[in-house]
């Protein structure tokens, strides 16, 4: 099933699954880290559901542990796209981004099918305010570069203010292109 922003008119996310995503976010920013986990205040991870008529149910999050971003078969990429695209920050561009760790991905995917749901997004936190930017809950230029083609939501997690944290949904990581996400009780 290929999603397109049109048919989806509304995200909805139960509360548990975003306790999930919340909590590994409050988590990496206080520097607890699990022992199989990259040690980055970076939280990041991916999302299946089901389509139900023009609403998109989410279903399961995995919250993912490693980031391949420094593998060799992904690090020359990765620079070079970040060197590109990203905007500077407080955060070194080399030390900035993730790319899921294909064996981790291989088996959320298995844990997807087995539950007869798909992937349906990713969602990665920012943390830093910029100059342009104090909120943060909208993608990049290089969220969108790397959202591109994906038919995945972008799933923007803004913990600039921890105690007030914000969710917004872009299809393809595109900023024009938001849909509405409702967290249920």
């Amino acid at each position: 099933m290929r999603y397109k922003k049109d048919i989806v008119t509304e995200i909805h996310l139960p509360n548990p699954q975003w306790q999930t995503m919340l909590d590994q976010c409050l988590r990496k920013l206080a520097g607890r880290y699990q022992d199989n986990e990259i040690r980055e205040p970076k939280a990041f991870g991916l999302l299946g559901g089901t389509l139900e008529g023009n609403l998109l149910m989410l279903k399961h999050v995995i919250p993912l542990m490693k980031n391949a971003r420094h593998q060799d078969c992904n690090k020359s990429y990765m620079d070079g796209t970040m060197k590109q695209h990203a905007v500077s920050s407080e955060t070194p561009l080399e030390k900035r981004g993730w790319v899921a760790d294909p064996a981790e991905l291989n088996m959320a995917l298995k844990d997807f099918q087995a539950k007869g749901i798909r992937l349906v997004g990713t969602y990665h936190m920012h943390r830093i305010a910029w100059e342009h930017d104090h909120v943060r809950d909208t993608p990049t230029k290089l969220d969108m570069i790397l959202g591109k083609d994906s038919r995945l939501f972008m799933f923007i997690i803004s913990m600039v203010k921890p105690d007030s944290p914000l969710l917004r949904a872009f299809f393809e990581g595109n900023s024009e292109q938001e849909v509405k996400v409702i967290i249920d009780s």
